[in-house]
């Protein structure tokens, strides 16, 4: 019988190399997955991992994707932190998009910078809202916030559907389901190519979080909360507090994520705007072991797999599941990478009824 026991003092080196080992299992599978589609593996993965990165247009297309994952991602990681299992990024991200999205919509003569500033704030605080009923259901009722959190991102979709079908539907758009065209400072302003400012705010936002995790008291206490409660509460922390200021601080940064992706790549609202960033953004925490700097460099990673996936697609003429699959077997190396990093392995020869009397 296989016992996973706990090991009483983790490895701070594998703990950093664990995520190494699960990026190298994955590549070796994704490499196996290849042959299995009869397609030469080193061929394929050149084209997955490589081939995005030798050219100006793919790599600012790169940062452009790696934005909103870099933004959910810095928030998600702060809730793991804490012990706090918020889920529903994706949902959040959504409700962002459309709180930020009403500016343009309803109020189309107010195009200026202070329009944009408030199409961010609104953006930031729809995310918030969103994230504010699971983190209300666990400190009021105790519900399980990947419950909570996960089945309001099915709310969102379906509200930013009926949203665009109905009454934001652009009434010159030849029934399409989608809203007025974004135009002037309903836009954000670009840096090079389709890089927008979003960037500069998911870098601002990694900074300053790790500004906070490393010298602040409020990350002291979202780090004590997360591994010790016990001892939390002795020291004067409040864990509803906490668990109240990672939601609204990772549904914040969602919200902002998605604002950033309608206003910046997309131009206007429609019945999918992301392609699963906050799920994907669930990743790119764990890759970057749940630290503000190693998150930017693990978003530029899961990146790097939505076009390396676009690229597959059509040079191997493959599906774009595959992109998917990558994530996946990605999520799944990095949890059992993570899992023998604090476990250890033994195993155990069952007693029989006798024996065991």
């Amino acid at each position: 019988m296989i016992v996973l026991r706990k090991r009483p003092a983790p490895s701070p080196l594998w703990r950093w190399l664990a995520p190494l080992l699960a990026l190298a299992l994955a590549v070796a599978a994704g490499a196996l997955l290849f042959a299995l589609m009869g397609h030469d593996p080193l061929q394929s993965l050149y084209v997955y991992f490589i081939e995005p990165l030798t050219s100006a247009w793919s790599l600012s297309e790169l940062v452009v994707k790696a934005t909103p994952l870099v933004l959910i991602g810095v928030g998600l990681a702060i809730c793991y932190r804490a012990n706090v299992w918020n889920i529903g990024a994706e949902g959040q991200l959504i409700a962002g998009a459309i709180a930020g999205s009403a500016i343009p919509v309803l109020l189309p003569g107010w195009n200026d910078p202070t329009a944009l500033i408030a199409m961010l704030l609104l953006g930031a605080l729809g995310g918030a809202a969103w994230a504010a009923v699971p983190a209300f259901l666990k400190t009021r009722f105790n519900a399980n916030e990947i419950l909570t959190s996960l089945m309001l991102v099915y709310v969102a979709g379906l509200l930013l559907d009926w949203l665009v079908r109905g009454p934001w539907r652009d009434p010159g758009g030849f029934n399409f389901p989608k809203t007025v065209s974004f135009e002037g400072w309903h836009v954000m302003p670009v840096l090079t190519g389709r890089v927008h400012i979003g960037a500069v705010l998911a870098v601002l936002a990694v900074l300053a979080l790790w500004f906070v995790m490393a010298r602040g008291r409020a990350g002291f206490a979202v780090r004590t909360v997360g591994a010790a409660p016990r001892a939390a509460m002795f020291g004067g922390f409040s864990e509803a507090r906490v668990v109240w200021g990672v939601f609204l601080l990772s549904g914040a940064l969602a919200g902002l994520a998605g604002i950033a992706e309608v206003a910046g790549s997309i131009g206007q609202l429609q019945p999918s705007i992301s392609p699963g960033y906050g799920f994907t953004a669930i990743i790119v925490a764990f890759l970057g072991r749940l630290s503000p700097p190693a998150v930017l460099f693990a978003g530029l990673l899961l990146a790097l797999t939505y076009l390396g996936g676009e690229a597959a697609q059509l040079a191997l003429n493959i599906s774009d599941k595959v992109a998917q699959a990558f994530q996946g077997l990605l999520l799944f190396f990095i949890l059992a990478a993570d899992t023998l990093v604090h476990y250890r392995i033994t195993f155990r020869h069952r007693l029989s009824a006798g024996e065991g009397a």
